[in-house]
């Protein structure tokens, strides 16, 4: 098979027109030699074209392997309502089909795909381009969503609740509860707001008793005094006050007050509490105007798109075995409950949605561009809180192509159930509220937009040659307040109605300008997208995230330090001269001449003899850097300094002169202990003692102590063609320590005869 084809490729090749082929190379030779060589993935015919023009060259990928219905894959948003095309065959009679096979093994400089993942942006190079980021899915899924718009408090002084319907991962278990929490809360303000609105009484015909608004009034003053801090000293944990049978109870009744149509007793006597509360509830709640009377919530399946799964419910029980129905997005998290607006602004009594378009081109600094034009999206059927159809609140127009309009539905509806921003705007201007659409409008979607990406700045991985192209969808409440529903990732550009014929391929030649042209010449032509965001660039750290690790090697300390005098600072089991007695001064002079050290001794003179007798005449040769070594370690010691006096001595009461041979026994005190491990010291020196060592003072430091050394004569030594100055120069500090010894030995020896 592998032979047919090649076979058949040469003879392809042979037919080839050389004339053609001559001009193929040349403008592949160009495109090649400027970096413009392109490979788009996907139904984006728009994107090919506009490319063409520009002088770019595609290199064609591999067919992309269909997954399977159950890979988990990261949520594209609204998708492409088509599908994607396959890989036609190669017609090498066509010029871009032939300069296509011309540059099959060169590099790909720009890459538009519809999946994030058919790219390794991570392994792009710094020229290269895709229109994907990596982990755009912390904003462009709902689970990543509804998450991160809660951590907007430390980005923006912004309120979430303010854009952003409550949201809720029925998965996670506390997330779960605090639904549970917000379905019977939110029951409790409806139920009050029913009362207001409704007004009507009835004592004779069977009904709800009137403790159900009571209920109602304690469950929201509590929630108030949560909100205000008041429980915040209460230290012992207080029971609830309504028990989850009495709120089973509470909920039976609610349901057949508000679904059913059933009266409450004597309601008319509560209308000025409840209104009261209302309006407390107002200042803290933003959300309570569109929450309206029904309860209703949203429920999304996190790992699909364009609408599917998604379901509309007010029954808490039916909620939770939904959710429990499915354990694998259960176990995932993949449940989003949100709330539902169920009053939001109508259109000739039909709820319609908004498709906004964006871009970001860098992360650091966030760069934010806005679409000037967005369209509008219908649904089929008259708009009712009644019926939970998918027909009437879903406005994806991958479900609703699949339902016949309403036979009632309004004429001036568009038959394709789409509108551009500029016929809704000519609505607004026949309602009167034209003015509002820049004024509430397109700021409200524009702050949602730029809230929603600060949180995610930090988790996406930026490229900096990359760029993304997203879809986000809002309703608009009766106020005309925008409320962002999701952000889609790869949103469609199948042009499915007169609208999107339009815009669908403007945005994307005008998102080509932005990240070809405007990126080499901030002056060029951007289309229809405008600059609304780039914030200024922020530094980053040489490390990121919490896994922090030191590496390196422990450093031993030098055998020099090792012999160096001991500090002031006071050391475990240390005793002051005063507190010794004459008789433990004896047993130490006679522990530190013990005949074993004795011996050591005398043969470690013997072998250091040479050194110490060659010393003397490299010590008259640079006496000053023998004179300054005892004062440089002193410094470093910390030990003080004075000009009078002798040598190193003991510490006792005020300062006392002493005799030279007393400086010697100090320093040979110093000498054999400071090499001694602390624990050594209590136990050979000072057994039966506690306390301090003596503490030195160095009144003056005895210069040139080499030059009084007595010279031993061997010629054999001195005439050694290997012996050099220079190396016994070096030496001459521990040649200088072992003479010190033996010369404070021999005095020992003959203070004890």
């Amino acid at each position: 098979c592998y032979q047919h084809v090649e076979a058949k490729t040469i003879m392809s090749l042979q037919m080839i027109n050389p004339d053609r082929l001559k001009t193929a190379k040349t403008l592949v030779d160009k495109a090649v030699k400027l970096r413009k060589v392109f490979s788009v993935q996907g139904p984006y015919p728009v994107i090919r074209a506009a490319l063409w023009a520009r002088g770019w060259v595609e290199r064609r990928l591999p067919h992309p392997v269909q997954r399977s219905p159950t890979y988990p894959c990261v949520e594209e948003g609204d998708g492409n309502d088509g599908a994607e095309e396959g890989e036609k065959g190669e017609n090498l009679d066509d010029m871009y089909d032939l300069m296509s096979r011309l540059v099959r093994n060169e590099t790909t400089y720009f890459y538009w795909t519809t999946r994030r993942d058919n790219i390794d942006c991570r392994s792009l190079r710094h020229d290269q381009m895709t229109n994907h980021y990596a982990n755009a899915g912390t904003f462009t899924t709902k689970v990543g969503l509804c998450v991160n718009l809660r951590n907007l408090q430390w980005f923006d002084t912004a309120d979430p609740d303010t854009f952003f319907p409550r949201c809720y991962r029925l998965g996670a278990e506390d997330e779960k509860h605090a639904f549970i929490e917000d379905f019977r809360r939110t029951a409790c303000t409806s139920l009050l707001q029913y009362v207001v609105e409704t007004k009507l009484d009835n004592e004779e015909h069977r009904s709800v008793g009137p403790e159900i608004i009571n209920t109602a009034l304690h469950v929201c003053q509590e929630f108030l005094s949560v909100l205000k801090h008041s429980n915040i000293d209460v230290t012992a944990e207080i029971p609830p006050s309504v028990e989850e049978a009495q709120w089973a109870e509470f909920l039976k009744h609610y349901y057949m007050v508000v679904h059913k149509g059933k009266l409450i007793r004597g309601s008319s006597v509560f209308v000025e509490r409840c209104q009261d509360m209302l309006t407390r509830l107002q200042a803290v709640c933003p959300q309570l105007d569109t929450d309206g009377l029904n309860n209703i919530w949203i429920i999304k399946p996190g790992a699909k798109s364009r609408g599917r799964g998604i379901m509309c419910m007010n029954h808490l029980d039916e909620i939770l075995a939904l959710v429990d129905t499915d354990r694998a997005l259960t176990k995932e998290s993949k449940w989003v409950v949100q709330k539902y607006l169920e009053r939001p602004l109508l259109v000739h009594c039909t709820k319609f949605d908004l498709r906004q378009w964006f871009l970001v081109t860098d992360w650091n600094p966030l760069t934010i561009w806005f679409y000037k034009e967005c369209y509008l999206r219908f649904s089929t059927q008259p708009y009712s809180t009644k019926t939970l159809d998918s027909s009437v609140h879903l406005c994806n127009n991958s479900i609703q192509k699949h339902f016949q309009p309403s036979r009632n539905r309004h004429p001036g509806l568009p038959e394709d159930n789409m509108w551009s921003c500029s016929q809704f705007r000519s609505f607004l201007q026949r309602e009167g509220r034209e003015t509002e659409w820049e004024s509430v409008v397109i700021p409200g979607m524009q702050q949602a937009v730029v809230h929603a990406l600060q949180t995610a700045q930090d988790l996406v991985e930026p490229h900096k040659a990359s760029f993304e192209l997203y879809g986000a969808d809002f309703m608009l409440g009766r106020d005309l307040r925008p409320w962002l529903l999701e952000i889609n990732a790869s949103p469609t550009m199948a042009c499915s109605s007169t609208v999107t014929a339009r815009l669908c391929p403007a945005v994307q030649v005008d998102t080509l300008r932005v990240v070809l042209d405007w990126r080499t010449d901030p002056s060029a032509y951007t289309g229809g997208f405008k600059l609304i965001y780039k914030q200024a660039a922020v530094e980053v750290p040489q490390y990121l995230g919490v896994n922090l690790l030191v590496e390196g090697a422990t450093i031993k300390r030098s055998r020099h330090y090792r012999q160096s005098f001991i500090s002031n600072s006071p050391l475990p089991h240390q005793v002051h001269p005063e507190q010794l007695s004459q008789s433990q001064v004896k047993k130490s002079q006679m522990t530190s001449t013990c005949p074993k050290r004795e011996h050591d001794r005398k043969a470690e003179r013997q072998n250091t003899c040479p050194v110490r007798k060659s010393c003397r005449s490299v010590a008259c040769e640079q006496p000053a850097s023998v004179h300054t070594e005892p004062q440089k370690k002193a410094q470093r010691l910390g030990l003080r300094r004075r000009v009078s006096g002798a040598t190193l001595v003991p510490r006792k009461g005020k300062h006392q002169s002493i005799h030279h041979h007393a400086s010697h026994t100090s320093k040979s005190f110093l000498s054999q202990r400071s090499s001694e491990p602390q624990h050594k010291i209590s136990s050979r020196v000072f057994p039966s003692l506690q306390g301090p060592l003596p503490t030195l003072e160095i009144f003056q430091l005895q210069p040139n102590i080499v030059t009084g050394t007595n010279v031993c004569h061997n010629s054999a030594f001195l005439s050694h063609p290997t012996t050099h100055k220079h190396q016994l120069c070096l030496n001459s500090q521990r040649q200088v320590k072992a003479r010190h010894k033996g010369e404070l030995t021999e005095e020992h020896k003959y203070k004890r005869c």
